[in-house]
């Protein structure tokens, strides 16, 4: 999770896969370190994760509002973009990893 106003991120999780447990680790984590206040927008792409019947009301009930961007669109969420980006530039172009663990390790020494 990308605070954009620090643009800090304050929440991640990481699997091989994403599911609703990794995005809901992220958003504990990052509402933990934020308590933000209500009204705060959450803005993520139509993936399923996000759009789970479990995790919208959860954002409703700290009370974020839930902003996605439209299918297929990565243009709405250019700061997002950017980071993959950066990280993947940063990591992935010069070195190659055997193991997820590798790769766990590599980002958090960032």
């Amino acid at each position: 999770m990308l605070d954009l106003y620090s643009r800090r991120i304050v929440g991640w999780a990481m699997t091989s896969r994403q599911t609703l447990t990794v995005v809901d680790e992220a958003w504990w984590m990052a509402w933990q370190r934020r308590r933000p206040a209500p009204g705060l927008v959450h803005h993520s792409d139509q993936g399923n994760q996000y759009r789970a019947g479990l995790y919208q009301p959860l954002l409703a009930r700290c009370g974020v509002v839930s902003s996605m961007s439209r299918k297929g669109n990565c243009y709405e969420n250019p700061p997002v973009e950017s980071f993959f980006s950066f990280l993947k530039n940063e990591l992935a172009r010069h070195r190659r990893f055997r193991h997820h663990a590798e790769v766990q390790y590599a980002i958090a020494g960032i």
